[in-house]
């Protein structure tokens, strides 16, 4: 497809012709605004103890010196409402969780703020830190493609990267940094503040020496999100997203992808590149057989978990697996920020012939939350239900526990409907930008031992939690009628929302327990990003997944029933064990090749696990 520029982007406006629009909050509007974010951090934030002690930080008490600076205000006194958004940004964003924000009101929600081109890190062969041109908006001329950035604004360009990295803080050093750097070139409106400046000065190595371009910032509409998050629905309970980088890469396809934006509203199955199998959701998957030094593998991109309907994207992924090369698929989510929690932990069953174990959740002990437990306690709306939580909830008077029990939001029936079915080895890819259901489907792939990963950076964003906003708390309490006539939430004025880390997620195996909230997810390998990797589509980093996979055994596991005969394909395993609707069928010896098993009784559903020196090593569900 020709890449020509979205009309979005064709029609953006000047920055500061955008925020003449602005500043039409009254004195009792921020008022309320303020009251409403000290409900939700003092009474639903689920990391509120953790952020208080791990980063030092009182965000409610500074919530409650701005309330009370706003008390001495009138209207005709009132500071200017950019200081006022600042002011609250900065609170949220002090407890350095991208899943609790302040997201700013008209006329800054659904817009972003970019410069037409976009930044990437990547290391010199002698291990020098380089900042490069990525990508460029379509008939941007200003800078190419592969252009070396060496100064912002003056400031050298790593220092610029850690001061911006600092203000947009992520929960660990390799977050910061990243979340940074995509600051520097795009900002949804609707999270972060608009930049101060309304043009930057880049320096560039030219060809004869240092060179400078001006280049204005714009603004325009962002495309849509793929959620009412405000809505009650199981996709918007079940939310784990890092709002800034959904956002962002929404805003990427609108400004770097308008093939895929095309696509996507075309509908059909797709391919976006020459090798790349055609996919019914080419925003959200890329597949791709990739060659490199070690063998020509499977390459499954995932660009987000920001679905509907976790079902079919866990059928999507299964039916692009199968059609790539079966020894070894490189599983990339990097920039992947996050979205249905059902989906990420849905696809770790794919891969591996064990069992998989949902992350647990747990709600902070308060009255408030209990009061919303209570009220869903039965699953009243059939949309909802939070009875596995309400207990405990209710006990915590009593036992003075800081936290409820804890339990899995993704079924742990769904987690395993399928079982596996890609039976070659797997490496996923990791960045910082990892974040939310990412973190937790990284997780779970290093609780479940599914296979190395390998980091661009060394830790993934650290996001631990599922994700709630003022909507659709205040819509809890309104449903099922009547709705709760005491409750704290108030409508809050020209569109501006909050969000909060309503449930915080525990890893298991191994670590069981443990928060993903700041820690993250550290990978067992780590490449440092080249020029290469940037500018000739990811070709080291590719080549080290390659490696990997080749270091490790490709088995398979091929199986097929008829009536009380099971026909079986086998690679790499010593034994299987045959299974009818769960109980014991059938074991034989196997070696590399076919082999046929007879059951003595058919059923619903035949599983057989297979083995090698003892070890259960690939499995496969099939109807019987």
């Amino acid at each position: 497809m020709t890449a020509t520029a979205h009309p979005n982007v064709a029609h953006s406006a000047g920055l500061a012709e955008f925020l003449a629009t602005a500043g039409t909050l009254t004195l009792a509007q921020r008022k309320l605004i303020v009251d409403q974010a000290l409900i939700m951090l003092e009474q639903n934030y689920a990391h509120l103890p953790l952020k208080v002690a791990m980063h030092a930080v009182n965000p409610v008490q500074r919530l409650r010196v701005l309330r009370a600076r706003l008390e001495r205000q009138t209207d005709a006194t009132a500071e200017p409402e950019w200081q006022f958004h600042r002011e609250l940004s900065s609170t949220f964003h002090s407890v350095r969780d991208l899943h609790t924000n302040y997201l700013l009101p008209a006329p800054f929600a659904g817009k972003i703020a970019f410069l037409p081109f976009q930044l990437e890190r990547c290391f010199a062969p002698d291990g020098t830190e380089q900042y490069l041109v990525a990508r460029t908006v379509a008939g941007f001329t200003g800078i190419e493609a592969g252009t070396e950035v060496t100064h912002w604004n003056g400031t050298p360009i790593a220092r610029a990267v850690a001061l911006n990295g600092a203000v947009f803080a992520g929960s660990n050093a390799a977050a910061n940094l990243a979340r940074g750097l995509e600051s520097l070139t795009l900002r949804p409106l609707v999270i972060q503040l608009p930049p101060d400046e309304d043009w930057v000065v880049v320096t560039y190595r030219g060809a004869t020496g240092p060179e400078d371009v001006r280049v204005d910032w714009q603004v325009t509409e962002n495309l849509p999100p793929m959620t009412d998050v405000d809505a009650l629905s199981p996709a918007a309970a079940a939310q784990g997203v890092d709002l800034d980088s959904d956002e962002k890469a929404r805003a990427k396809k609108l400004l770097h992808a308008p093939e895929v934006v095309q696509a996507e509203a075309a509908g059909g199955a797709v391919a976006m590149g020459s090798q790349d199998v055609a996919t019914t959701m080419p925003g959200v998957f890329r597949a791709r057989p990739v060659t490199t030094p070690s063998g020509t593998f499977g390459h499954l991109r995932i660009f987000t978990f920001s679905v509907d309907d976790p079902d079919a994207f866990l059928a999507e992924f299964v039916r692009l697996a199968a059609l790539l090369p079966q020894n070894g698929l490189i599983v990339d989510v990097r920039d992947n920020g996050g979205g249905h929690i059902f989906a990420a932990e849905f696809l770790l069953q794919t891969m591996t012939p064990r069992r998989v174990e949902p992350e647990p959740v747990q709600f902070l002990s308060t009255p408030l939350n209990l009061r919303i437990c209570r009220r869903h306690a039965d699953d009243p709306t059939g949309r909802i239900n939070l009875g596995p939580w309400f207990p405990s909830l209710d006990s915590s008077t009593e036992t003075g526990q800081a936290f409820s029990c804890s339990h899995t939001i993704t079924p742990v029936e769904g987690a395993n409907a399928v079982g596996q079915t890609y039976h070659g080895p797997v490496v996923l890819i990791t960045d910082a930008r990892c974040y939310s259901a990412t973190d937790i489907f990284a997780a779970g792939w290093a609780d479940h031992d599914l296979g190395p990963i390998l980091g661009v950076d060394d830790n993934t964003g650290a996001g631990g939690a599922n994700v709630w906003t003022h909507g659709l708390l205040a819509t809890l309490l309104k449903i099922p009628a009547p709705a709760d006539a005491e409750s704290p939430y108030k409508p809050l004025p020209n569109k501006a929302n909050m969000r909060v880390s309503i449930r915080r997620t525990l890893r298991v195996g191994k670590l069981a327990g443990t928060p993903v909230e700041d820690l993250g997810v550290r990978p067992t390998h780590q490449h440092k990003v080249t020029r290469a990797d940037l500018l000739e589509g990811n070709v080291d980093l590719l080549a080290r997944a390659g490696e990997l996979l080749a270091e490790q055994p490709v088995r398979r596991l091929g199986v097929a029933v008829a009536g009380t005969t099971v026909s079986l394909d086998t690679v790499n395993l010593d034994r299987v064990d045959v299974y009818v609707d769960g109980r014991p069928a059938t074991s034989l010896d196997v070696t590399d090749g076919a082999h046929t098993a007879t059951l003595t009784a058919t059923g619903a559903e035949v599983r057989v696990e297979g083995f090698a020196d003892g070890q259960l090593v690939a499995a496969r569900k099939v109807a019987g």
